[in-house]
């Protein structure tokens, strides 16, 4: 579902402040995998992801979506294929709208506008069903405007939305960062049930570790613009933090873990 193949990308190259960001990384997603991706900042991550959205050019290298090859498409014509959700909450949704609005908005992104007038009932109905998955109680809030919720419960919605259309790939750039460990835990249940639910490829980017290991199929840890751990299956079941932490030391030669590594 995913293909990234061997690429690079360099910020202000050939200045003193050059910065290598990504060294020849390469990462296949199969259809339905839940890819959690953990490393130190400046490790490479979120200009990973940005590269996949299509936010930054690659230097170098190669990037399908369901076999389409999308390295040279702007941000813009990547997202018929992306859903993502990013770490501030107030950036996926419109304040001064109403819930079942902002879900609207959502659910006919890419369709041809018509002049039938407001939400259809059946409409209402099905955006009902979607916000009971996340259990905050919000489908009884639908007229409710957005900029009244908490940060968790927006964030909640922001990633629904993304999830509306069955994206071929959901983008999540460490989206329970922002928010205190007890919401953040009621969201990240709500992830796992919205991609088992329609089986969504995912990568998702974070710095807790006993998230990235209790979360998905297969993890990735990046360092130096690199990918130097990925484990998947029984490997990824039995990994423990301690264990993690010696598998980075091991690979990348340094004792060094990031502190926000270790926080969390």
């Amino acid at each position: 579902m995913l293909q990234i193949k061997d690429i690079y990308k360099t910020f202000n190259a050939g200045t003193i402040n050059e910065k290598r960001a990504l060294q020849g990384v390469s990462l296949h997603l199969k259809p339905g995998d839940f890819v959690t991706v953990i490393g130190g900042n400046g490790a490479g991550k979120s200009t990973l992801m940005n590269t996949v959205s299509g936010a930054y050019p690659v230097d170098e290298g190669k990037i399908l979506i369901d076999g389409v090859d999308v390295t040279h498409l702007p941000e813009y014509k990547r997202a018929k294929f992306i859903g993502r959700v990013f770490q501030d909450p107030m950036m996926g949704t419109a304040a001064t709208m109403q819930i079942e609005e902002n879900m609207a908005l959502a659910a006919r992104r890419g369709k041809i506008r018509t002049l039938l007038p407001g939400i259809t009932n059946k409409e209402r109905k099905f955006y009902k069903e979607q916000l009971k998955i996340l259990d905050l109680g919000l489908e009884d809030r639908l007229t409710a405007k957005v900029g009244l919720l908490s940060g968790g419960q927006r964030q909640a919605l922001t990633l629904l939305m993304a999830a509306l259309q069955k994206p071929k790939l959901l983008l999540l750039d460490e989206h329970t960062a922002a928010l205190d460990p007890k919401t953040a835990a009621k969201v990240l249940d709500a992830t796992q049930r919205i991609v088992d639910k329609d089986n969504l490829t995912t990568l998702m980017i974070t710095h807790n570790m006993r998230d990235a290991i209790a979360y998905g199929n297969r993890l990735i840890m990046m360092y130096d613009g690199r990918v130097v751990v990925d484990v998947s299956g029984e490997e990824k079941k039995n990994l423990t933090v301690e264990r993690l932490l010696n598998l980075f030391s091991e690979v990348s030669g340094s004792d060094e873990a990031d502190d926000k590594l270790l926080l969390g």
